[in-house]
């Protein structure tokens, strides 16, 4: 099969323009940040122990510029349409997941692992180029979702763009679980960081799978219909979410009581684990609403 390469005035939309400014900002991003030295990070002991975010920064940047690289060539060539993916959710995914996961590494890199007393130039452009290829990615999400029904799919309906939001929330509690469990956190009990660690690696596992259905449109090969599958899993995310966001607000209790003995970064922890399971457990509720309003509808015709 001959390969088909865009139109010369593909090449100017506003589409293939974005998508090459999500390439080079991105890749920007993660090469200033891969060529900081140690003398230009924050070298006080309190923050050091957060490395796990710089790595959770660097895997942002690389794997969504690796993604959009690939989606970028795969349009200029147009081959798209011999791999067994469906393109128009994929394309939605990753440019909203993109500039969601962005985001967050554009707040977590400047609070965290610069040196706010004494910022050199090579951290403050990162931070700048991050936070426009958040810019990108939500302007690529833009475009997407302004295009026909038909050409946005699943995944660029509000249903779908909910499970993106999901999605992105089982990820952010990725580092903040590792954190913890190097004990980060004085005050929290054991058993909390048990529970609310299940609970975040259960809706995650959930979220991907559902994922791999809707872009490998497996949807069909699902021994329940796929309404009812995906209602299920809205409704114990539901139930996980409300006892991990129950237990992120003992924990503040708690660290309010040992106020003296916890520091300002442990407190900080929690109080954003509490935000994004807040986010999630929303996401997740309105989410159950459409799958439950479906079902009706569904079960009236």
């Amino acid at each position: 099969m001959p390969v088909i390469v865009l139109e010369a005035r593909d090449l100017i939309s506003p589409l293939f323009l974005i998508r090459t400014w999500e390439i080079l900002s991105g890749c920007t991003t993660f090469s200033l940040v891969a060529s900081l030295e140690d003398s230009e990070l924050n070298k006080n002991p309190s923050t050091l122990r957060f490395n796990t975010f710089r790595v959770f920064c660097m895997f942002t940047w690389c794997f969504f510029f690796t993604l959009s690289l690939l989606i970028h060539i795969l349009s200029v060539i147009q081959f798209h349409s011999l791999i067994p993916i469906s393109w128009k959710n994929l394309t939605m995914t990753v440019a909203v997941l993109g500039g969601l996961m962005c985001f967050t590494a554009s707040v977590l890199f400047p609070w965290i692992i610069m040196d706010h007393q004494r910022v050199s130039p090579r951290p403050l452009v990162a931070a700048v180029t991050s936070c426009l290829t958040v810019l990108a990615y939500s302007s690529e999400s833009y475009i997407l979702r302004t295009q026909a029904h038909e050409h946005r799919g699943y995944m660029g309906s509000l249903p779908g763009l909910l499970k993106t939001i999901q999605l992105w929330g089982g990820f952010q509690m990725i580092p903040l679980v590792v954190e913890v469990v190097f004990g980060l956190q004085r005050g929290v009990h054991s058993w909390q960081v048990w529970v609310t660690g299940v609970s975040y690696g259960v809706c995650l596992l959930m979220s991907l799978v559902t994922l791999v259905v809707i872009l490998g449109d497996l949807a069909g090969r699902c021994p329940l219909p796929f309404d009812r599958f995906l209602a299920g899993f809205t409704v114990i995310g539901v139930l996980l979410y409300m006892v991990a966001t129950v237990i992120c607000f003992t924990k503040i209790l708690q660290l309010r009581e040992l106020e003296q003995q916890v520091s300002n970064e442990s407190a900080g922890l929690v109080i954003m684990e509490t935000v994004v399971a807040g986010i999630t457990l929303l996401a997740y509720t309105v989410d159950l609403a459409f799958s439950t309003k479906l079902l009706c509808d569904r079960s009236h015709v």
